[in-house]
């Protein structure tokens, strides 16, 4: 039976991009569901797509979970496809990081083959749309049977390539925190997961002190953005229970200047 395949890349709604991967899956495999994450995600943003896949997946039926963010494309990175502990599951996609975090989400990689020269790829393969060329085409055959050694050489799993995120500080008095991605509606999700907040002050229906550098706000932390009013600011636990800083119907990364890896002091109010 034909596996589904997840898809989600930087290629935009614009462009014939994405489009065209789901042409050549449909022609290799026409009986596969192709079901997409997102293709909006900013260009070349490695760690927002490994953030957004591994948020994705645990929601995803078992199947082959393909993921083009590859700002490296034509050079020495390496293609691959990794086989995961849970559920068999495989993904897809360039060995740069993006499919890190989704990897060790489930389960980590019991397998892994290095697809440069995979016998499944379209030729010729260019240096600039491994998507059509590698990664669909493979994609499209594993979800219709074929085995991970079948679509490339083996490597070791522990080559892989590993994504380093910036860590929180956590002290008596303040947490200091980073952006790690904004998202559409320019809520800025921190690097404070909810495994964290026990050991901070940090506590629903209180107010914390938030200092960008630029900026400073008082906010409560609340459940919901419309726990305030419209064009403030509210600290919650996003749907990924990732502490986040959101302005009701408004876009707090623009109002306070935030993007990815600005550092946030939080502390009691």
């Amino acid at each position: 039976m034909a596996r589904p395949i997840t898809f989600l890349s930087d290629y935009g709604y614009a462009d014939e991009f994405a489009g065209v991967c789901r042409a050549v899956i449909a022609r290799i495999a026409p009986e596969v569901q192709v079901i997409d994450i997102t293709h909006g995600l900013p260009r070349h943003a490695v760690r927002q797509g490994a953030i957004v896949l591994a948020n994705a997946v645990p929601f995803a039926p078992a199947g082959i979970h393909l993921a083009i963010v590859d700002p490296g494309v034509g050079t020495e990175r390496r293609p691959v496809a990794v086989r995961v502990a849970e559920d068999e599951r495989l993904l897809v996609g360039p060995d740069n990081g993006v499919l890190a975090l989704a990897t060790e989400r489930l389960g980590g990689a019991v397998e892994a083959v290095d697809l440069s020269a995979s016998p499944f790829r379209l030729e010729p393969v260019t240096s600039t749309f491994h998507g059509r060329e590698l990664f669909s085409p493979v994609a499209a055959r594993l979800a219709a049977g074929a085995a991970p050694g079948e679509a490339g050489e083996a490597i070791d799993p522990a080559s892989l390539t590993a994504l380093e995120l910036p860590r929180p500080r956590l002290y008596e008095d303040r947490v200091v925190a980073h952006v790690v991605y904004v998202d559409g509606f320019g809520n800025t999700a921190l690097n404070l997961g909810h495994n964290d907040l026990a050991a901070t002050f940090l506590r629903l229906g209180h107010r914390a002190v938030v200092d960008t550098g630029r900026t400073r706000i008082t906010v409560p932390f609340g459940r919901a953005f419309g726990d305030v009013g419209p064009g403030q600011g509210i600290l919650y636990e996003d749907s990924s229970r990732s502490l986040a800083l959101a302005v009701n119907r408004d876009s707090a990364a623009e109002m306070l200047g935030l993007k990815p890896d600005d550092e946030v002091v939080l502390t009691p109010a």
